[in-house]
This record gives structure tokens, sequence and C-alpha cells, in this order.
């Protein structure tokens, strides 16, 4: 049996995908919200119209998960360790598969990181890349990045968490998943908030590959290998969540760049990942102008054209990386 932790969007939309291979338990900790799923087959509240199928089971209970040997952790990222503290020795021994896409603000470190740190007993992977929960939950075809540093362990939880629309590819690069995942969110933010001020999709596809450049420089200091970056994990997330108001880290761009509010209840990764990043860049010297303006526009000490002022004037130099 596998488990999902996590009855948001995406949390849901894996586990109506995966039961079409076998029997899931999706775990919620709101009472009420998992009784509204059982009552309705629906998850109203995060993912509407996406019918639970019958193997699919929803239960508020952490116990219901202990036969499952493969849990997905579809938590948000700055919430995963508090998750793990709470409930780490019921997860012990078991595959935790980060579905989170982020770098944690206290302490910099992705969620195989804070996996391995929190529950030693544990086989950490994550699972990345380009897929919406509303185009993997109707069933749309959706290729994603599956990361585990143990090769053998790997290639099984590929075949387990393969189905009919979703096609997972395979790595033991998890820093360069978790990386490519993580800092495509802050270049959605900038290019959200350009299409939201009106400068242009030249601007748009100029911070795009800008900022490709800036996840590169970051990774490869870190030790992640260039063709993950170049992936789906990487080239293909960044591609997805740049162009569509479906994320909703390109759709708080928009609200900067509109000068409007945005829904403070809306859990966007990108702002809080923007200012871990930063504080990593600065500590290695990594030069990571996007990721700094993306910091100054999200604690509103930037306005969209101070940002994009700042970046135009920066010194004349050789494309690179």
């Amino acid at each position: 049996m596998i488990g999902v932790m996590g009855a948001g969007a995406f949390g849901t939309a894996l586990a109506i995908s995966l039961a079409g291979n076998g029997p899931v338990t999706l775990w919620a900790r709101d009472k009420s919200h998992v009784a509204e799923m059982r009552a309705t087959r629906d998850n109203a509240r995060r993912l509407p119209g996406a019918t639970l199928p019958v193997s699919l089971r929803v239960t508020a209970e952490l116990g219901d998960l202990q036969h499952a040997t493969t849990v997905l952790l579809a938590v948000p990222m700055q919430k995963l360790r508090t998750i793990l503290a709470e409930h780490g020795a019921a997860l012990a021994g078991k595959t935790l598969v980060a579905c989170c896409k982020g770098v944690e603000l206290d302490t910099q470190q992705g969620p195989v990181q804070v996996i391995s740190e929190m529950v030693p007993e544990a086989m950490p992977a994550i699972l990345t890349g380009p897929g919406f929960a509303h185009d993997i939950a109707r069933g749309l075809p959706t290729a994603m990045t599956l990361a585990c540093a143990d090769a053998l362990a790997g290639s099984a939880l590929q075949d387990t968490l393969s189905t009919a629309n979703l096609r997972l590819y395979r790595t033991t690069d998890t820093v360069g998943a978790e990386l490519g995942g993580a800092l495509k969110n802050v270049i959605a933010i900038a290019c959200g908030a350009v299409m939201g001020a009106g400068l242009g999709e030249s601007a748009r596809a100029a911070l795009m590959t800008r900022g490709y450049a800036e996840m590169q420089r970051m990774a490869q200091a870190l030790g992640a290998r260039p063709e993950t970056l170049s992936g789906l994990s990487g080239f293909g997330d960044l591609a997805l969540t740049c162009t569509s108001e479906q994320s909703r880290n390109t759709r708080l761009g928009h609200s900067i760049g509109r000068g409007e509010d945005f829904d403070p209840t809306v859990t966007v990764e990108g702002a809080a990942t923007a200012h871990a990043v930063q504080i990593r860049a600065r500590s290695m010297q990594i030069d990571m102008p996007i990721t700094d303006v993306v910091c100054g526009l999200t604690k509103g000490q930037l306005r969209v054209e101070q940002a994009m002022d700042r970046l135009l004037s920066r010194p004349l130099k050789e494309e690179k990386c």
C-alpha cells in the first residue's frame, strides 16, 4: 500500500493517479476536511471536480499508514520538519518521498536533507518536475523526475510510483532535483511580476534564460550534476511554472506586478525559498541577481520598475553560465 501525507491539491492528485494501480491511503490532519472528502468523494477545498476513486481511502489517523511501505510527503516545505518531528517515529523504516519544492528558510536545507536528518531510519527520495495537480488528477500525460541516492531503491520506487499517465525518470542526483524544483519557483515570481507589470514576453524570456543560469550556478556549486538541471526537474519545471497562471508562484508575481494584494492563505513556496537561497548564495559568494530582486519584491522593498532597472544596469558581460 502507498500512503500520501497531505491532502492539498498536489497530494490529492498524486493519490488519485496512484489509486489506479492499487490501494492508496490519503492522510489529512483536519478531521472535518476528511469527513467532507469521505461524504462527497471530492476534495472541494483543494482540488474541486476531481473524483476520489474507490481504491483511495481518506483518513485523519496516521496509524492507517502503518502498512504503507512508501509514503509521499505532499506538505509545504516550510512545515516538513515540524510534521516529521511530530510523526517521525511512525514513519521510520519506510521510503519517504518528498513532494514539496523549496529550501528551508532556517537551515537552507532541501527536503531530502530534512528527511535524512529527522527520520534517519527512512529511505529518502524526492518527486519533482513539471506537473500541475489538475493535469495529473485528470489523467493527462505528465513526466516528472524521481530522485533517490540509492540506485536500486530508486529503480524499485520508479516502478511503484509510475502510473498510466505519470511517467517518471529516475536519477541518483537528489541535490540537483531538489534545487531545480526549488529555484525555478523563485524565477517564476520574477516572471510573473514582469507580466503583471506589462513589461512584455521578451522580458519574461530574458528572465527565464538568465534565471536558468542562476539555477545552474547554485546547483553546481552545491555538487549537482549539470544534466539534472537540464532535465525535467530543472529546465522542464522552469518552462511550465514561468509560463502558466496555474502556478501559485507566477500568480504571486502577477499580483506584485499589478500592485495588488495576494491571498495570504495560499502557500507560495518560492517566497521563503528566495530568502533562504539568498542567504546561502551570499555565504558562498554566488552571484544571484534575480533571486536578490525577488527578495526585495516579496519584502515590499522594491517596485518592479526598480527591480528591472537594477538588473538592466548590471555591467555588460559575455554570455556564460
